[in-house]
């Protein structure tokens, strides 16, 4: 295999396209953007990459994602070749491209539940319908709960409703606006209400101690993440061992225009994807259920542990 991988990256531009994807999973738009080069090449150096095993794709909708693979053969070949080219200062910029690129991302996303904070609780209604998603995180919540945590609060209903099932209750949002609302529904008055703390942070980095919660719930979030592994990774951090997460999430689909109207990253995550992102994250899953809503949508709540 040694030959097919030399020969796969005896190009420049595959192994600035190797050496990018190895930091960051990027679409074919986005790495047309970094590489400065029509889509059709681009293309042809991701098809080769690919068919040699370096690189593996993700469809996603309309769109596809390239990544360096993470296991097997191709992976350890580009973990002992890759180290020689992070002092290239080329790559070293494609690398510094891409970073922004997903920061535009996080901005946008910050950006828009800014502008729609008023209305979220709206739109969620029209996805939702009746379900009660609130009191179905709530219904997964251990007895004697001392600190409870939603990640990605929005609005405070999931929180209104962990109110006394918790000594303390903590709220976690990128969104400043979102955090007002948050803190109107739950105190009525200026302040912050008693027994409840609402912080801001981004998921990747959340602003809680280690070990500081005994249960954590994500609802609606991970889709509008770029990298949902990089959430659960510290949603790890902050949970006791043998803690529990609920993640709330739409099973997968086909509807685009969830990108427009709801600022959606990612078109849901299939049982067996779910399953694998809490793993990789060292969580057991211990349940799943779906239940259809509106919109010819459904939603998998997935109840975890951590291990």
């Amino acid at each position: 295999m040694a030959l097919v991988y030399f020969k796969a990256l005896s190009d420049e531009t595959r192994l600035r396209l190797v050496h990018i994807l190895l930091h960051y999973e990027l679409s074919v738009n986005e790495l047309v953007r970094i590489l400065g080069m029509g889509q059709s090449r681009v293309s042809r150096h991701l098809k080769i990459l690919t068919e040699a095993g370096l690189l593996s794709s993700r469809r996603d909708g309309l769109w596809v994602f390239y990544s360096s693979v993470k296991e097997g053969e191709g992976a350890a070949f580009l973990k002992a070749a890759m180290p020689f080219l992070d002092e290239d200062a080329e790559m070293r910029a494609d690398v510094e491209m891409a970073a922004r690129i997903i920061e535009d991302r996080a901005l946008k996303t910050r950006q828009f539940f800014n502008t729609i904070a008023e209305h979220w609780d709206t739109l969620s209604r029209e996805v939702l319908g009746g379900f009660d998603l609130a009191g179905a995180v709530c219904d997964t919540m251990p007895e004697g709960c001392d600190t409870s945590v939603d990640l990605g609060c929005g609005t405070g209903i999931v929180l209104e409703r962990m109110r006394g099932r918790a000594r303390q209750i903590i709220g976690v949002d990128g969104s400043p606006r979102m955090l007002e609302l948050s803190r109107r529904r739950l105190a009525g008055v200026e302040g912050e209400p008693e027994g409840v703390s609402l912080r801001i942070g981004e998921l990747s980095h959340l602003p809680l101690r280690d070990c500081e919660a005994d249960f954590a719930s994500i609802n609606m979030v991970l889709h509008h993440l770029s990298n949902p592994e990089n959430a659960l990774a510290e949603i790890r951090r902050v949970l006791r061992s043998g803690g529990l997460l609920v993640v709330a999430d739409f099973d997968r689909h086909t509807q685009e225009r969830m990108r427009l109207d709801y600022g959606d990253l990612w078109l849901g995550f299939d049982e067996a994807t779910m399953s694998r992102l809490l793993h990789a994250a060292s969580f057991e899953v211990v349940s799943t259920a779906r239940y259809p809503v509106e919109q010819g949508l459904a939603l998998n709540l997935t109840l975890a542990r951590r291990l």
